[in-house]
């Protein structure tokens, strides 16, 4: 109750006409970059940074929450409308996204992935209320080797249960574990795969390549097959969701939340392994119900990780706030933001300065009610890009794709790493290899190797190391299922003539068909 009243000063303090036109501004001004393709939420929040300077510190940490949830609803709404994902943690939304734009369902998709950020990051900011002390200690106590496991398990997830050959996936993860090895080893300084090129030193940024592999991959697709197939208008469909809609969005809006926030409030947690685990949960859950629309634009595979992505985000502020560690990109923009006006997280911070704190958890609850109550109704307005022609939307694409790639690090060479990646892109497609390992292993391939040289420095060699803590050996245990149950019910179970899906190609007695 006391942290309640704490909050309610904080409202105390936002709560002003003034105040909330910033955060209006945020809002639009967040959401009208996040649209651009291939630029996320990270890059919004640091190229709108300079508009909040001037401003007092509670009147641009307003703004700051509009900007922040602007740019992850922007980011969303180019993964469903142009299959062009603004970070890593929009990659699910654009697999099912897509598919029901495509499908004349783009409206809904986008009002599913509105909703559900209101309600993870409503959901999220106030566990950040209560539970936050609790949280941040109950997080610092994990280890190397169970962060090490969580990412195994994310991994296997991912190859073994998306796409119908677990080949094809191992082979697309292979191919970004390579990508991410890219760059000087953290230990030894040696240069790994850099080919004598110094720009590859730090390693290939995860904006090139997400937007090479989907967006200009996705470009250079349907160029290849334009004068092989008519132009035709996408319809947009109707502008609401229907009933049906949400009864089938609820339950993954809630359970994305709740895989979301715990990972967000790990230090080093991320968003990308809860949509990853929400995606699969919600396509699990729909094959024992009998539903295979899965691989052609179901609306639980967007609500369940868009509330999954909101809910880490707004996790994320565990870790800054009590701990100064910021976890993903755009939270370390925002501790640089913290920072610019003299405030410095960590352990003291809602004891030295609770004023600050508990206006910007306002801030935040009142950024997400704006995002809602201004994108909701712009939905169907949103969706009405896909009417603009092939030719001329995809060389927008093309052209904010570059402009993406290149503001990453303003290097001209990220512009010919671009192209190398999206020729990538155009050849998994080519092959039918699911682009999602690849994000993944390009991800979490670091950080896995960060882990696991932690872990074994801590065993000092022992291998044994590696399961040396509970959790660990509970993940390993479910990795084991994972890869064992599937092999044991086809041995059991006679497989059927059914049909097989992988990354848009639907395989039924020998024949094939194109759905994207």
């Amino acid at each position: 109750m006391d942290n309640l009243g704490l909050l309610m000063d904080g409202f105390g303090s936002v709560l002003t006409p003034e105040n909330l036109l910033y955060a209006a501004i945020g809002v639009l001004l967040g959401t009208f970059v996040g649209v651009l393709p291939g630029i996320g939420p990270a890059m919004a929040v640091a190229l709108l940074l300079p508009v909040t300077y001037g401003l007092d510190p509670i009147s641009a940490f307003i703004m700051f929450a509009g900007i922040y949830y602007g740019g992850m609803y922007g980011g969303s709404t180019t993964a469903i409308l142009l299959n062009t994902p603004g970070e890593s943690a929009s990659v699910m939304t654009a697999l099912e996204g897509n598919l029901m734009a495509r499908a004349g369902r783009a409206a809904q998709a986008l009002a599913t992935a509105a909703i559900g950020s209101f309600i993870a990051g409503t959901i999220g900011t106030l566990l950040v209320v209560f539970f936050a002390p609790a949280l941040a200690s109950v997080a610092v106590e994990i280890g190397a080797p169970s962060y090490f496991a969580l990412m195994v398990l994310a991994m296997v997830m991912v190859t073994s249960v998306l796409g119908g050959s677990p080949l094809r996936g191992f082979i697309a993860l292979f191919l970004g574990l390579t990508i991410g090895l890219v760059g000087l080893d953290l230990n030894t300084g040696q240069p790994r795969l850099s080919f004598d090129q110094p720009l590859l030193a730090d390693r290939i940024d995860v904006v090139v390549v997400a937007v090479g592999i989907f967006a200009l991959g996705e470009a250079l697709w349907v160029a290849a097959h334009l004068r092989r197939s008519p132009a035709h208008v996408i319809p947009v469909g109707r502008p609401w969701m229907s009933g049906a809609d949400f009864k089938r969005s609820w339950g993954p809006w809630l359970r994305g939340t709740a895989y979301g926030f715990p990972f967000g409030a790990l230090p080093a947690g991320g968003a990308e392994i809860p949509t990853f685990l929400s995606y699969i949960t919600e396509k699990r859950l729909a094959a024992r119900k009998g539903r295979d629309d899965f691989g052609r634009g179901a609306i639980e595979g967007v609500a369940g990780p868009e509330a999954a992505n909101n809910a880490s985000a707004a996790g994320t502020f565990v870790p800054l706030l009590a701990l100064g560690l910021p976890v993903t990109a755009t939270s370390a923009v925002m501790l640089a933001a913290l920072q610019g006006y003299g405030i410095e997280p960590g352990p003291a911070l809602m004891t030295d300065q609770p004023e600050l704190v508990w206006a910007l958890l306002a801030s935040l609850l009142i950024g997400n009610v704006l995002l809602l109550v201004l994108n909701l109704p712009l939905a169907p307005l949103w969706a009405k890009l896909l009417r603009i022609p092939r030719p001329q939307l995809y060389a927008g694409i093309l052209f904010f794709a570059a402009l993406g790639a290149y503001a990453a690090n303003l290097q001209a060479f990220d512009l010919f790493l671009l192209l190398l990646l999206g020729l990538l892109g155009l050849m998994m497609r080519r092959f039918a290899l699911p682009v999602l390992p690849l994000i993944l292993g390009v991800i979490l391939g670091p950080l896995m190797e960060f882990r696991l040289r932690e872990a074994m420095a801590i065993s000092r060699g022992e291998v044994s190391g590696l399961w040396s803590e509970p959790l660990a050996v509970v993940i390993y245990v479910v990795v084991a299922l994972a890869v064992v149950a599937p092999l044991v019910i086809r041995r059991v179970r006679p497989a059927p003539a059914a049909v097989a899906v992988d990354e848009g190609i639907v395989v039924e007695d020998d024949t094939e068909e194109k759905v994207r």
